[in-house]
Formats: structure tokens, sequence, C-alpha cells
């Protein structure tokens, strides 16, 4: 509805909303219901009522069907993004150079561009080690991480997150140079631990893992040391 209520400007978003699902029923063949869920949420009397709510991928689905000129912008920019992805199948170097145009625009150094560019196609690679060796869920990949980084620094990444004060952001998008370093070290180290022993399946790239991290935790404590 508060999606609805941007767009459309209508005086009753709750039954424009309803007429919408009905329509794009009969003329799209397709059920908004399906890519939404009723979640209880609380309205300005304080109570809490059901409404339907959706992703950021049903969000971007709905703003498709509502014929609006606000909404128009919104279906330009979908189209475009769309566009460069098929762009970015054809030559994968082009999403390297978008990415490096974002961190560049955001403000980030040359140097901590080129290293932090570096840890992706490292991380990368880890992770298609770990899809041939074992890890298929998505929960493998974290409890993985998860074991490389408390090694490395002492936390996991979401205890990280609230060390730094961040929500939603990417923890590496917020490391120095030297974390970033160190986080690479780990997951190098991870990845040439299980090539060299030939790891297989979940509980030895755990420990793998937390040996990568471990390696990583050993310079680190050096050099705090010396410093």
């Amino acid at each position: 509805m508060d999606v609805v209520g941007v767009l459309n400007d209508s005086v009753n978003p709750n039954d424009y909303w309803y007429k919408m699902k009905i329509r794009v029923k009969d003329e799209e063949k397709f059920q908004l219901s399906t890519i939404c869920r009723s979640l209880k949420l609380e309205a300005s009397d304080e109570k809490k009522y059901e409404t339907d709510c959706a992703n950021t991928e049903g969000m971007f689905r709905i703003i498709q069907s509502i014929p609006s000129p606000k909404a128009e912008p919104l279906k330009r920019w979908l189209a475009k993004v769309g566009y460069e992805r098929i762009q970015e199948i054809e030559d994968p170097e082009l999403a390297t150079k978008r990415t490096r145009m974002l961190y560049k625009l955001k403000g980030y150094s040359e140097d901590w561009i080129e290293k932090r560019m570096r840890g992706i196609a490292i991380r990368e690679e880890l992770t298609d080690e770990w899809q041939k060796r074992g890890a298929r869920e998505k929960k493998d990949y974290e409890i993985l991480t998860a074991e490389i980084s408390k090694a490395a620094f002492g936390v996991t990444p979401g205890e990280y997150q609230k060390m730094k004060g961040l929500k939603r952001e990417n923890l590496r998008d917020h490391m120095d140079d030297f974390e970033l370093i160190f986080s690479m070290l780990g997951e190098r180290a991870t990845t040439e631990i299980h090539r060299t022993e030939n790891s297989r399946g979940v509980p030895k790239l755990k420990a793998d893992a937390n040996a990568g991290g471990d390696i990583a935790s050993g310079v680190r404590k050096k050099l705090e040391k010396r410093l």
C-alpha cells in the first residue's frame, strides 16, 4: 500500500491495491499474491493489522504493473539494469569495471579499490572450492566464513558488523587496508589448504577454514605487537 500510494497518488491505496491485484490477474495472468506475504504491521492507531508485504524483487514486479508517470523512471531504470546485466553475462570484465567505478564514486582510494577487487577475486576462488568440495547451502558458506573470521579476528562477521556499527552494509566495504589484507590471507590460505589436502565435506572444510584464519591471526598479532 505504501508503494502504491507514492507512485499512484491514490487517495485510497488500500482500494487501489485490491483492484490492482484483480486487474493484473485478468490482464497479465499473474497473481501478485504469490509474491506477497501478509505480515502484522502496526498502524496509526497503534494496533497491528495483516498487511501485504513483498521483498525488493517483489516490489519491482509490482511497480512494473502500476500505470503511472511516477513509476516510469523506475521502469526505465529496471530496463537499464537488465540490459547492463546481459552485457556483463556476455563480457564479465564489464562487471569488474562497473564495480570499480561504483567504489570510486563512493570516494574510495585507488589503492583501497585494488585491494577490495583482489579480495573479491580471492573470495570467489574460495567459494568455488567450497562448492566443489561439498558445501552446498548458503548456511554452509556462512558457517565456513564465520570460522575464518573467528580465527583471524576473534569475532564472527555478524559480531564484527556490530562492532563497526553497521546494519545492512557490506562489512568488507568498511574495512581498512590491513583488515582487507588479513581477510584475503585467511581466505587464500584456506583455499590452498583445501587443494593441498584434497579436503571433502563440510566438517573438514570447517577445520581448514579455522586453520586458514589462524594463519592470518598469527600475522595480525605479530604486526600489532610490532606496532
